[in-house]
């Protein structure tokens, strides 16, 4: 009997993600790790991840928004957290109440968080954002000296760290990651004579496998977390996240006859076509159309004609797969299965973009070694 599979899934692999997370500590011995559970984890499920990764060793989580982490504290996580860039309306006053960290990039910000800690009657704990030449979030190198002034006559904050961010540290030698570096140092050196004694944060995951001088006191583990590697050298990477569907038909196409919205395909021999329940409402680009291979059947096969909103078509030539049969749309790739990164580089994006994107209304969420 064919074992039964859902409409569409992504399965998370959690002891993967253990795996990882224990690497990537491996890599950092000096320094506290921050688990980077921000959109959803990445898509992977925040608060399944987060709690993974602390099994493994995580000592910080880290999340872009105050409702994140929210989240994760409403979920019953303890551990440190950072959450850090908010609108100017955020409810600062409940994360503080909540014993989440903040991140000031200017004057202002500073004493919004300030105010917020004097209605608590809770000194808030700040990270201080320096810009090393990003140019997004962060505090410009003139303004810098201001805002660590400022921080260091609030007594309503506690300055926690000083951090910032790479812009190319996934390309290895790019002379922007030392620029960065030194301008990390003269910030951290403008804290201290300020009076403030900071840790100091600035590696992410490309940083912490090539860096090791950029490690300081934490380092920030985002796409590695989840087994995808940010850097050109092989790494013992594990990927988290799989997208699985099922056969849902087959029927036996004629040669000559096209499939598929433009009919853009056409069969060149008479072939068997198994129609699978998932499309770009699901999270297939339709821009992959005519450029994707499934795993079916202990092999790849192609993509017949467009990807639709709710299906797609696949080739399967001579040979007819069962009704409810697997099929592996991306995973980690063993036996020659599609990946993650092989849609980015189709698309000329990135495998961050492929996984994030994953959190859908259709697709079920499934875990393996960790609570579901």
């Amino acid at each position: 009997m064919t074992a039964s599979f859902p409409r569409a899934e992504v399965v998370i692999d959690l002891e993967a993600l253990r795996h990882n997370v224990t690497l990537l500590a491996e890599r950092a011995p000096g320094a506290d790790l921050m688990a980077v559970v921000k959109a959803d984890a990445y898509g992977h499920g925040a608060l399944p991840v987060a709690r993974a990764a602390i099994e493994a060793g995580a000592t910080w989580l880290g999340t872009c928004s105050l409702s994140e982490a929210l989240d994760l504290r409403h979920g019953g996580v303890t551990t440190r957290l950072l959450s850090w860039l908010d609108v100017p309306t955020a409810d600062f006053a409940a994360g503080i109440e909540a014993d989440v960290d903040l991140a000031a990039s200017s004057v202002d910000e500073l004493r919004r968080i300030a105010d917020a800690a004097g209605q608590v009657g809770k000194q808030a704990r700040v990270h201080l954002k320096i810009d090393t030449g990003l140019s997004r979030n962060g505090c410009p190198p003139a303004e810098w000296p201001a805002l660590v002034e400022a921080a260091a006559a609030e007594p309503r904050v506690d300055v926690v760290a000083i951090w910032s961010h790479l812009a190319c540290a996934d390309e290895p030698g790019h002379p922007s990651v030392d620029a960065q570096a030194k301008r990390f140092s003269e910030a951290y050196d403008i804290a201290r004579a300020a009076g403030l004694e900071p840790m100091r944060h600035i590696a992410n995951s490309a940083a912490v496998l090539t860096r090791p001088d950029l490690h300081f006191d934490l380092v920030r583990t985002g796409i590695a977390m989840y087994g995808l590697n940010p850097v050109p050298q092989q790494e013992n990477l594990r990927p988290v996240m799989s997208f699985r569907s099922t056969v849902a038909l087959t029927k036996r196409l004629p040669a000559g006859e096209s499939v598929s919205y433009g009919h853009t395909w056409t069969a060149e021999r008479d072939t068997t076509l198994a129609l699978v329940p998932v499309g770009y409402g699901d999270g297939v680009p339709r821009s992959l159309s005519g450029r994707m291979d499934v795993w079916l059947g202990g092999r790849r096969r192609p993509v017949a004609g467009r990807v639709c909103m709710d299906q797609l078509m696949v080739d399967c030539g001579a040979d007819a797969p069962a009704v409810g049969e697997e099929v592996v749309l991306f995973g980690a790739g063993e036996a020659g299965a599609p990946t993650a990164r092989e849609w980015a580089d189709k698309l000329g994006t990135i495998d961050y973009e492929i996984v994030t994107s994953m959190y859908r209304p259709r697709v079920r969420r499934r875990y393996l070694g960790g609570p579901a």
